[in-house]
């Protein structure tokens, strides 16, 4: 493999592992009687449309079929790549469902 496949290899991966976490972050939000989109739109307000997200909409499931996401799950997940604002929002939504 030269240097320029390498690259694309890399690149592909990373991709594909950011859609997992998209994936990861929606069916939480399902899971958690949330709208992924909504919550998205909070943490990135200016941001218009995420197709990844879009597409990750698509594969989840419904709760009472999916596998449970520990909170700290997601929030390390978001953190690998660097989602901030969006691990922000999370958390407060977290904050919020245990004061109930």
């Amino acid at each position: 493999m030269n240097r320029k496949e390498i690259n694309e290899q890399v690149i592909r991966n990373y991709q594909q592992d950011e859609e997992m976490m998209i994936l990861v972050f929606a069916q939480w939000c399902i899971n958690h009687d949330l709208d992924p989109a909504e919550v998205y739109k909070r943490a990135y307000p200016t941001q218009k449309s995420n197709d990844a997200l879009n597409r990750a909409m698509e594969l989840t499931v419904p709760k009472n079929e999916a596998d449970e996401i520990m909170d700290e799950t997601l929030l390390g997940v978001l953190s690998l790549f660097g989602n901030d604002d969006l691990a922000f929002v999370v958390s407060a939504e977290i904050e919020k469902r245990n004061k109930k």
